[in-house]
């Protein structure tokens, strides 16, 4: 009888009652009111606190070392493809692999040249060659007897790689395949400099490296050539090597290599840190908000 009752119970209210509506009252109000009369009768301590804080920015902002970005702006240079000779790679391509030669064209030259740049190896060559060691570790480096303060800690190649990789950034629009590289220092003259020099010296550095598979390219071939007495196959590894020639004459010929200049880097006037505008206001907003809460801890502590 009960489960029969409780049936008929649930499907006569099959609904739950609604939750009951609390109206504001007045006693709200006041606890509000009581909370501001709590910060101003702390105002001291918010006030104090909100200074120190302010204060506190102020100083890091003025101290702070200030950085300077430079850019440069660079189009890849389009390498020529093989032209006429990618007609004998059907014929000779297991031959012109093995010396070293692409009918293709070049079209990853552009991602490989971004490669290098970024490589260790061509950063550490530039480091040395620029004698940048006491320069990038200025703090660490006793300039008038011309060596690391620290004797049993010196800065090695790998850390300088580490903080220049931090002071390079490489950025490529992928519409316009243009690349922008950016140095990052606290003087600004070196930023442009270093900005402009990386690119001529990577520019130096492959062109540098074509040439040199060039002539492993051409004296492969000549080889082959002294091997056959086959006239087709003479000709074709004529053409070879007219083909590896012309690459060396331009490689020789071709200061932009890899890059060319769009907008060099110029002397930046403007730092890009620290905003000193943004850093004090930090420091308000932190300062007032911490006041404000160690006055509602207090409060919360002396009412328990």
């Amino acid at each position: 009888m009960n489960n029969q009752d409780d049936r008929q119970q649930v499907q006569q209210n099959p609904l739950p009652p609604p939750y009951p509506y609390y109206a504001p009252t007045q006693e709200d109000e006041i606890n509000l009111f009581e909370l501001w009369k709590i910060l101003v009768a702390h105002k001291k301590i918010i006030f104090t606190i909100t200074t120190i804080s302010t204060l506190l920015a102020i100083v890091y902002a003025v101290l702070a070392t200030p950085v300077y970005r430079a850019e440069t702006l660079l189009a890849p240079v389009t390498q020529e493809s093989g032209g006429r000779f990618s007609a004998l790679t059907s014929q000779f391509g297991g031959l012109a692999s093995l010396a070293g030669i692409n009918f293709g064209g070049k079209s990853g030259s552009s991602q490989e040249a971004i490669a290098t740049l970024r490589s260790r190896e061509f950063t550490a060559k530039f480091i040395t060659q620029e004698n940048l060691m006491p320069v990038l570790f200025e703090s660490a480096w006793d300039s008038e007897n011309n060596k690391w303060l620290d004797d049993h800690n010196p800065r090695t190649l790998w850390d300088a790689y580490e903080l220049f990789s931090n002071v390079r950034s490489i950025s490529v629009n992928k519409e316009t395949g243009f690349v922008v590289l950016a140095i990052e220092w606290k003087d600004p003259y070196l930023a442009k400099t270093w900005a402009n020099k990386l690119i001529v010296s990577l520019n130096n550095e492959l062109r540098r490296e074509a040439i040199i598979h060039a002539d492993k390219s051409i004296q492969y071939l000549k080889n082959e050539l002294e091997k056959t007495s086959v006239v087709e196959i003479k000709k074709s590894l004529y053409s070879l090597i007219e083909s590896e020639t012309k690459s060396k004459m331009l490689a020789n010929t071709k200061e932009e290599f890899a890059f060319r200049f769009i907008d060099k880097a110029v002397v930046p006037e403007d730092r890009i840190r620290p905003k000193r505008k943004k850093i004090v206001i930090l420091g308000f907003i932190l300062g007032l908000s911490f006041g404000v809460f160690i006055v509602f801890i207090r409060y919360i502590l002396r009412g328990r």
